[in-house]
């Protein structure tokens, strides 16, 4: 396990204080050095989750390179959308990143450790892989390089409006107005009780609880293929989505994905990857064998799985050595 971070508020919004977390890895002694940084940002389909719920030996991995980890919440859809909400603030964050978080160490006794702002790196998961792209376009500053794990993207396939029937029938009917619930919430909320990704949480399943209109309402959506109404309601998707958006000059980028994805299938990736290409950009995939969604989460370190997804990793390594 890494050692506790750090969290301070880098925003506040229409009275939402949205935090980070601040993983730091051990100077060695050294009274100051520049760092690189990794943001690190979770998933949840938008509507779900927290800084809390990410891969904690993933980032015990990168703090063993010598990398800073900075863990963000945002803001939860659909109390706003996702342009407007989570987009948002993660360039907001990026840019605190690259003016702000060398004081707030300093602040904080921690001036041994500086930052390195040509070697600022993002990487997500699920919905947080695809906020990691978004920071490579429509940024005063992209990020050096991107590490997208099965993220969202490809929005106008039709899988998007597709219902999910394995999902569908395992999830009850909700009365509308109880739906309608989360709406209500104020200010709009930077974290929930559970995530997709299967951790835990104070020492309880983070499995769902429809006793709560979020839960309800997230399942519902994702069940129903309606996360992109739900989240972005009104929008022209082709706005947000990166194979939409992606041009000459996007950061490197790395794409890795389970083989048997069943929440974002993996050729809705091969769709990313061959507009990469397409102009030029430096990148790399690395499709797991065997995986579902989410299988950052349930690796073992050492398996076949954890040294396959290593390689992404390994390619933001290369790319800020260099």
């Amino acid at each position: 396990m890494p050692p506790s971070p750090l969290t301070t508020v880098y925003k506040e919004k229409l009275s939402s204080k949205i935090t980070t977390d601040i993983y730091l890895p051990n100077p060695n002694g050294l009274t100051h050095k520049k760092y690189p940084v990794l943001i690190n940002i979770h998933g949840g389909a938008f509507m779900l989750g927290h800084s809390g719920m990410v891969s904690m030996p993933q980032i015990d991995d990168c703090l063993a390179r010598g990398w800073i980890v900075v863990v963000p919440n945002h803001r939860l859809c659909p109390g706003v959308n996702i342009l407007n909400g989570p987009v948002e603030d993660c360039r907001d964050l990026l840019a605190w990143v690259y003016d702000s978080l060398e004081e707030f160490l300093r602040q904080e006794g921690k001036g041994e450790y500086g930052v390195d702002s040509e070697k600022v790196m993002a990487f997500g998961t699920s919905s947080g892989g695809f906020l990691a792209l978004a920071l490579g376009y429509d940024t005063i500053r992209p990020p050096r390089a991107i590490l997208n794990f099965y993220g969202a993207v490809h929005f106008t396939h039709p899988f998007w409006r597709s219902p999910l029937p394995k999902m569908l029938s395992s999830i009850p009917q909700f009365p509308e107005q109880f739906l309608k619930k989360v709406y209500d919430e104020h200010p709009v909320p930077t974290d929930s009780s559970i995530s997709l990704e299967g951790q835990m949480e104070s020492g309880r399943s983070s499995g769902p609880d429809f006793s709560r209109p979020r839960d309800a309402f997230a399942l519902t959506q994702i069940a129903n293929g309606r996360v992109l109404d739900a989240c972005f309601p009104g929008g022209d998707v082709r706005d947000i989505d990166p194979v939409h958006r992606v041009r000459e000059g996007f950061p490197p980028t790395c794409v890795v994905h389970g083989a048997e994805d069943s929440k974002v299938p993996v050729f809705l990736s091969y769709e990313l990857l061959r507009v990469l290409r397409g102009y030029g950009v430096e990148c790399e995939f690395v499709e797991v064998p065997g995986e579902d969604h989410t299988f950052a989460m349930g690796m073992q370190v050492g398996s076949r799985t954890w040294e396959l997804q290593r390689m992404g990793f390994d390619f933001l390594e290369r790319v800020i050595t260099r």
